[in-house]
């Protein structure tokens, strides 16, 4: 690297843990070669992810904007952001004394503004958003699990569905989650039936004011102010869904990468 580092490149012992992911034997070898590193396009997204920037002003001394994007969007396809979030998620949880998957997790959604790019959007009602909404499964160390996003108009309850019926394919030690009272009523049958798990709502007690932590839900907001610290993530900037949740996967990948070394 020739140019002056920014504070959202990758150092050399977070590259590390990154590296196989996107290296493969003979693979510069075929095709035409490429004009710039994997480590390079990577600290180019995660410049636009930290600085919430749209791609087309990405600093010159960084690879140019339609490259990066193209890296961006062929690995949002292959799933790669999702695989490399799962094995350092793994990582973290063991190295925290925990097993590789979670038992039990925290569901909540985030109902987030967008902007005239386009794409699925909605009203979210109860909050009073125009945007999109973001449903989550997290951890107990408040770690993504899965992430489902979809217009503002879809109910908590549409959207875990939709959220548990994927992440019933990846995780085989699920058995309890947390939610709040969004999540109450015939969803806990649903729940218990299609995914053999326990849904526990976690309701504040009746006559409280003010803010009160409630237990287990606090987790999952915590979560969320990680997220909110890209400035990408502020609003939703993408055109795509699946370009959306790739965003939320790679912060969590640059907090991960972090924690780690």
């Amino acid at each position: 690297m020739t140019r002056r580092a920014y504070d959202t490149d990758m150092t050399d012992a977070q590259w590390a843990l990154l590296d196989t992911f996107f290296s493969e034997p003979g693979d510069e070898t075929r095709g035409r070669p490429r004009q710039h590193s994997y480590r390079e396009l990577v600290n180019a997204i995660m410049y636009i992810l930290t600085a919430g920037c749209v791609w087309r002003l990405l600093p010159h001394d960084l690879p140019p904007w339609k490259t990066v994007y193209h890296y961006f969007r062929t690995w949002t396809k292959e799933g790669l952001w999702e695989q490399i979030h799962q094995t350092l998620r793994e990582q973290v949880r063991t190295s925290e004394g925990r097993e590789p998957e979670p038992s039990a997790a925290i569901v909540d959604s985030q109902s987030v503004k967008t902007t005239e790019i386009g794409g699925a959007r909605g009203f979210d009602a109860g909050k009073r958003i125009k945007g999109r909404k973001r449903h989550v499964l997290v951890d107990t160390l408040g770690l993504v699990l899965m992430v489902v996003v979809t217009g503002a108009s879809t109910q908590d309850r549409d959207g875990a569905k939709i959220l548990f019926t994927k992440v019933t394919q990846h995780f085989s030690r699920l058995q309890h989650i947390w939610a709040d009272s969004a999540y109450a009523g015939k969803l806990i049958d649903w729940v218990k039936e299609q995914c053999e798990w326990v849904l526990e709502v976690v309701s504040r007690q009746p006559g409280t004011e003010g803010f009160k932590v409630l237990p287990r839900r606090w987790v999952v907001e915590r979560t969320f102010g990680w997220l909110n610290s890209s400035r990408r993530l502020s609003k939703d900037y993408e055109f795509l869904t699946s370009h959306s949740e790739a965003m939320i996967y790679t912060a969590m990948i640059r907090l991960m990468v972090k924690r780690l070394t």
